[in-house]
């Protein structure tokens, strides 16, 4: 029985210790499960019953129920202990302090810039139009005036896909341009037509600082009666001036589009890059791309031109680096 008692002395002893270092709740409960638990310490002291002589067992049980009834005591005035000094705690807060503001979510940048060009066109008197992304060919070469053998359709410039339909298949891709919302604009509207159209393209260009293999256009179309290159460029120097500030360098470069004649390429003046950056390329519309959409070339003409929204918000928030725009850095976009 001596060898019990000195068992019963060693907890209690060790309890109590215990029991004086826990400073909060989750040390408490930890306490809890260790010696009150029903795996814990004093629960399996009633094995020290079944050893011991039967005249001895009175006063062994007497000694485990005063060590279980200290160490519950001990346990609710600590647990009380510490809710009071936490109430305590919470009351010394000052509430007249200001409140912490919640973090609230933002537009990604590109959204905002998107958002901004479409209400400066509507300024311009331009409606908004939208196209699929996924294309078939017609829509993206055939009515843009690129034949089978450009080199615009080869699938190593082109995400291609393959469609069933029937017995047949229709070879679709992920479109290029925004150019085909063009036809598509074309085919169900008569002139006059004054659209943007904005949305995403895929080309599978390699990664850099200025070039991403899926990015963002901003595409515009005007056809009516008499309309000239000169109106092409009036109203494009009219947006560069608008969104980058009177004070911008923009020049128009000769080039070429099958779907454009003339054609042009548009670069803007960076300054903090001290260099010139292509926005995109526009032109008259071919009289073929007209003629497709059943719209007679020898009344109508029409220009268009399309732009990487990116590189606008590049020119317009002094970024370095296209690939900012999808790295989903933190830092980076709660700048906008």
């Amino acid at each position: 029985m001596s060898d019990a008692l000195v068992q019963i002395d060693q907890l209690t002893t060790h309890a109590h210790a215990e029991l004086a270092a826990v400073t909060d709740a989750a040390s408490l409960e930890q306490f809890r499960i260790k010696f009150l638990g029903s795996n814990g310490s004093i629960k399996r002291l009633p094995d020290l019953l079944k050893a011991a002589p039967k005249d001895q067992k009175a006063i062994l049980g007497q000694h485990i129920n005063s060590l279980k009834n200290q160490i519950s005591d001990a346990f609710d005035q600590k647990k009380t202990t510490l809710a009071q000094r936490q109430q305590t705690t919470r009351d010394a807060l000052d509430v007249t302090e200001p409140g912490r503001r919640p973090s609230i979510g933002n537009r990604h940048i590109l959204m905002k810039v998107t958002d901004e060009l479409t209400e400066l066109f509507a300024r311009m008197g331009f409606a908004v139009a939208t196209g699929p992304e996924v294309e078939d060919e017609f829509h993206n070469f055939i009515a843009l005036n690129i034949p089978q053998q450009h080199p615009a359709r080869d699938p190593l410039d082109n995400f291609y896909l393959t469609s069933q339909q029937g017995s047949s298949s229709t070879e679709l891709l992920l479109r290029t341009q925004t150019s085909t919302v063009q036809i598509r604009v074309m085919e169900r509207q008569r002139p006059p037509i004054r659209v943007v159209i904005p949305g995403r393209v895929y080309r599978p260009d390699t990664v850099d600082a200025t070039h991403l293999f899926m990015f963002h256009q901003l595409e515009a179309l005007v056809v009516d009666h008499n309309v000239t290159m000169v109106d092409l460029k009036s109203t494009v120097m009219q947006f560069i001036h608008a969104y980058f500030g009177e004070q911008t360098k923009a020049r128009f470069r000769p080039s070429f589009f099958p779907f454009t004649e003339p054609s042009a390429e548009v670069d803007v003046w960076f300054e903090d890059r001290q260099k010139w950056v292509e926005l995109g390329g526009c032109g008259m519309v071919h009289p073929n791309v007209l003629q497709t959409c059943n719209i007679d070339p020898d009344e109508y003409s029409g220009w268009a031109f399309g732009f990487g929204i990116e590189r606008i918000a590049m020119r317009k928030y002094a970024i370095p680096d296209i690939r900012h725009f999808i790295e989903n850095d933190i830092r980076f976009l709660r700048q906008f």
